[in-house]
């Protein structure tokens, strides 16, 4: 637009402050404001508020600061002397009609044009805002019922008078309608794809009281990523036997429609989950809806167990954790006694840069790291119990010689959890050596001379080999998996578990990834050996109900065909595979980025690879990984209808699994 014979307005009417910062400039019948700081032509008109030119002078780019703070207090002091509150009562639990007890909210007619957004520029859409306030209480975890705090109702409507203010029942139906529709994409998207699916099921605990028991599953998309999901968040009642619990699970999964889809599950080493597992895999067996008969169903979580042996170990020497306890009580007691033991350590020439620092029970590193240094201390402990009378904690030899035994385990099992908690979804290759050293050094402990402490391995050594033998078959396949290592690590690792009877171990876990592997070419789409059509049109091979009985009937004939063109000499994906030298071991090693790039040339055994390495081998989540206490429902959800909890759970995980993707 050509300003060069446009005039300045000056109008005593232009009341708001924003016209400190623009020149509102008339030619004929159209006003222009030009912003004075960087020269830039917004509307000017009477009718098109002033809203806009506000938000310019925010962006605004060469705007001094000092014209930013000046606006900005101008703004405030005009805002706060429209809205006047009294008895401002920021009680949560007071009834609405109470708590929101505002005089005056009268914004005057020339303000209202204003302060409001304006339908010429922008629509204000209620509905919209809504269900972005019900978004924001999901993915945060807010309560429910902080659209009825006074405070948010007064800042909402000084931030935007045209939304009308929500109850909690309107919200609430507004995180379940956000539910339904995430779990109609979570619906599709676990429809199409490419390989199984395994679970994990955790306890979680109300503040109230109730138990909930979350289903999530993991699965390896067609982006080769490794992706967890819960699935379901549902209410248990305490009377429910392991059949009702089984029965209920498998609800879950006919409900989402991945009871044929499903791989392996894991669980809590305990014997409730053995019977709950036994009477799913019966259930899904009957459909012949698992590979290798189920062998690989059974998981148990890696790092449950060796919470479970740390719990022992701990136990045996509760009486000298607790000693221990008492005497940093008494060190930091006063600052005395704190100098004279400070004085006492450079009298032995102790120079530690450890802390001595109390534990929290409830976090078991937190004991192992107090016992540790304790231990660097242990002559300081004992001069000051020479020395002070008030002292009256001892610890004999014998006592110090044991938390030293069970500290060095601890030390173990530390090393162990950080390396399965290090990713926040692991792969389920990375186990394997771990807990083979976890094996070998509790055969080693159970010969310790002191008897206190070998009948103590034998009590943590008998609960680990209850979890080895349900997982190592699933533990070696995994590993097999990982082109550093294929049957080299079992070969290295059997012979010093098992000894003479390694040799025989090792074929039964060849045969059993063998078996594996037939099951998967038998099920694989595959037009030949060297065409990849199941990455076209999805995962393995399932026919709809009515032609089941045709394939199988057919199936022994696909095994046939199978077994002899194997016979005629042409070489399996698998043979293939273990004949190829070992994949270089660096530290930047992505196991699913290999197996994205090698599918063509593996393309049955990376059907294989995708079903195994998203096996949960672990199930705890990283930040309660040294934790002895299971998962809690906080506070403002507990006191929720089960179904509302259920929908806020699964959509904060699903909205959050997104925005992180």
């Amino acid at each position: 637009m050509d300003m060069s014979d446009a005039v300045i307005v000056k109008s005593s009417r232009l009341k708001s402050q924003v016209w400190n910062d623009f020149d509102r400039v008339k030619k004929g019948d159209t006003c222009v404001a030009i912003c004075r700081h960087c020269k830039k032509k917004l509307s000017g008109s009477s009718t098109s508020g002033t809203s806009h030119l506000r938000n310019h002078l925010i962006r605004c780019q060469r705007r001094s600061n000092h014209g930013i703070s000046q606006y900005s207090s101008a703004r405030e002091k005009r805002k706060e002397s429209t809205l006047a509150i009294v008895n401002f009562n920021l009680d949560q639990d007071q009834k609405k009609d109470d708590a929101l007890n505002l005089v005056n909210i009268k914004f005057e007619q020339d303000q209202l044009k204003d302060e409001t957004v304006n339908s010429g520029n922008s629509n204000f859409d209620q509905r919209r805002s809504r269900f972005d306030l019900a978004r924001m209480i999901i993915i945060h975890g807010y309560p429910l019922g902080m659209v009825e705090h006074v405070g948010f109702r007064v800042f909402v409507k000084n931030l935007q008078p045209l939304f009308e203010l929500v109850t909690i029942n309107r919200v609430e139906a507004d995180c379940i309608e956000i539910y339904d529709k995430e779990k109609q994409k979570m619906n599709e998207m676990l429809d199409k794809l490419p390989g199984k699916i395994s679970l994990s099921a955790d306890l979680w605990t109300a503040v109230n009281g109730a138990e909930y028991l979350c289903l999530t599953a993991s699965y390896i998309d067609d982006s080769w990523q490794l992706r967890r999901r819960i699935l379901n968040f549902i209410v248990l009642d305490t009377s429910q036997t392991e059949d009702m619990l089984s029965e209920a699970i498998m609800t879950c999964l006919m409900d989402w429609d991945i009871d044929r889809k499903l791989f392996s599950m894991t669980l809590d080493c305990c014997s409730a989950s053995d019977n709950i597992a036994v009477r799913i895999v019966e259930r899904l067996s009957q459909n012949r809806f698992l590979y290798c008969n189920g062998q690989l169903f059974d998981i148990r979580c890696a790092t449950n167990v060796i919470n479970i042996v740390v719990q022992d170990a701990l136990g045996a020497i509760s009486e000298i954790v607790n000693k221990i306890r008492d005497s940093l009580r008494y060190i930091r007691s006063s600052q005395a006694v704190q100098a004279k033991f400070n004085e006492m350590a450079k009298e032995v020439g102790i120079q530690s840069q450890k802390s001595l620092s109390i534990d929290n029970p409830l976090q078991w590193k937190s004991t192992y790291a107090m016992l540790e240094a304790a231990l660097e201390f242990r002559d300081v402990f004992t001069l000051l119990q020479e020395n002070d009378r008030a002292y009256a904690i001892s610890l004999s030899d014998v006592e110090w010689e044991r938390a030293t035994t069970v500290t060095s385990y601890l030390k173990l099992f530390v090393e162990i959890i950080t390396v399965f908690s290090k990713c926040k979804h692991p792969t389920a290759n990375i186990y394997f050596p771990e807990l083979c050293d976890v094996k070998l050094r509790l055969i080693e402990w159970c010969k310790n001379s002191d008897e206190h402490i070998s009948s103590l391995a034998l009590r943590m050594r008998s609960k680990f080999d209850e979890y080895w033998e349900k997982c190592s078959l699933a533990l070696a396949v995994a590993t097999m998996l990982d082109p550093r290592f294929k049957l080299k690590l079992v070969e290295y690792y059997y012979p010093q578990i098992y000894g003479s009877t390694a040799k025989g171990r090792i074929a039964d876990v060849f045969q059993g990834v063998k078996a594996l592997f037939d099951e998967h070419s038998i099920c694989s789409p595959l037009a030949s050996d060297d065409q990849v059509a199941w990455q076209v049109g999805g995962g393995p091979l399932c026919l709809p109900s009515t032609a089941k009985d045709s394939r199988d009937r057919l199936m022994g004939f696909d095994k046939f065909l199978h077994e002899h063109s194997q016979g005629d000499g042409a070489k399996s994906d698998l043979d293939k595979y273990l004949e190829e030298p070992l994949f270089p071991r660096n530290i930047d090693f992505n196991i699913l980025n290999w197996w994205k790039v090698h599918t063509p040339r593996y393309p049955i055994l990376s059907m294989m690879a995708r079903n195994v390495l998203c096996i949960p081998m672990s199930k705890v989540p990283q930040e309660l990984a040294f934790h002895n206490t299971g998962r809690v429902l906080d506070r403002d959800w507990s006191s929720l209808n089960p179904a509302t909890v259920q929908a806020l759970v699964c959509s904060q995980d699903w909205i959050r699994s997104e925005l992180e993707s």
